[in-house]
């Protein structure tokens, strides 16, 4: 795993060495101005920022919010949505930027208008799919389950966010001392919650919580644990009752610091459960074995969980102590800011000053 983010820092050292190259070869850098534009929510902050960051290296953040009645129209049926922002809403206005990364239904509209004030000037990429035209963007960045399809959309196994290899190498130390322990292998637990109108029932929250402690107990690994937001109370109880007071599982009780990056960054295997897509595509982000728990409840994400079980980069959870099949790290951001790198490169030449 340390491995795996030693080869990261280096790739990353290896472009900001190539930038100097070019720089003391006497081509001019172009510092890339890109903005990020949600309606605020986390998720859609998340991939937006990890997407415009991993090109750009800074980024400006407009948090929008969309008046009556573009607030109920599709993203490319809402006109001149920049005079529809609300009191509270970040205003963009000129000059505008070179890159733009959009997310969320109601920021696609405000992304859509600033793209046609620009005159084209500003790339605007979507992630993910925005459920309009794709053809309203210079690129759409989706799953592959999702419906959007076209010369100018980037269908990718899993979502891009914003962990990095410095994010999770600054996690692994601040939380190492707190979750491992010397010789002994460390089991992460992520927990989401309902989703799509389906949850987990208590008995098959107490049957995923009988495997992990079989599963510590068979493999001698500590166990670290985190609920989120979206876990319901009686399971976040059901989950206490089981778990606290014991020496060989941290629990996190959602009260200060968030261990969930330093469980990403330190843990040998994760499981996780159905619901979140987001959570799956982080942890095959490092080099754990990935499991999940449950069915999914949408097709959308049967789909997300079965292709990535058919390529052999997840599997479901039901105890089985055996290690897995060594897999290499599946990250999309990486991916699809590469896609972005060359888009730029089209439209401003070769010397630009990317991260």
């Amino acid at each position: 795993m340390y491995a795996g983010l030693a080869h990261r820092h280096a790739l990353a050292a290896e472009r900001l060495s190539l930038s100097r190259a070019r720089l003391n070869a006497g081509y001019p850098l172009h510092p890339i101005k890109a903005w990020i534009v949600t309606s605020g929510e986390a998720g859609h902050r998340t991939q937006a920022r990890g997407l415009a960051l991993a090109v750009a290296g800074e980024a400006r953040e407009f948090t929008v919010g969309l008046r009556s009645p573009w607030r109920y129209l599709p993203g490319d049926k809402a006109p001149f949505a920049l005079q529809g922002l609300t009191a509270d809403s970040d205003r963009p206005e000129p000059p505008w930027p070179d890159l733009m990364v959009s997310s969320g239904r109601r920021a696609a509209a405000v992304a859509i208008a600033i793209r046609k004030a620009s005159k084209g000037a500003t790339l605007a990429v979507h992630v993910p799919d925005p459920h309009i035209h794709p053809a309203a963007f210079d690129l759409v960045v989706c799953l592959n389950h999702d419906p959007a399809s076209g010369p100018n959309v980037l269908s990718l196994p899993t979502a891009v966010h914003d962990l990095t290899p410095e994010k999770l190498a600054v996690a692994a130390a601040q939380w190492k001392d707190r979750l491992r322990e010397p010789g002994r292998g460390l089991i992460g637990v992520a927990l989401g919650g309902a989703a799509h109108r389906r949850a987990l029932t208590l008995a098959q929250w107490s049957e995923m919580f009988d495997r992990l402690g079989a599963l510590a107990l068979a493999t001698n690994a500590r166990l670290a644990i985190t609920p989120s937001r979206r876990t319901a109370d009686d399971v976040r109880a059901l989950l206490a009752s089981r778990f606290a007071g014991d020496p060989d599982v941290f629990l996190w009780d959602m009260r200060g610091d968030n261990p969930y990056r330093g469980i990403l960054a330190l843990s040998d295997r994760m499981v996780i459960t159905s619901d979140s897509v987001s959570m799956i595509s982080e942890a095959l982000s490092t080099e754990a074995l990935v499991e999940f728990y449950g069915r999914p409840g949408s097709p959308r994400h049967v789909r997300f969980v079965d292709q990535l079980v058919a390529q052999g980069a997840l599997r479901p959870f039901t105890g089985d102590p055996s290690p897995g099949a060594p897999r290499a790290p599946i990250n999309a951001t990486d991916v699809a800011a590469a896609k972005v790198r060359d888009l730029l490169r089209e439209r401003l030449g070769p010397a630009l000053e990317m991260a």
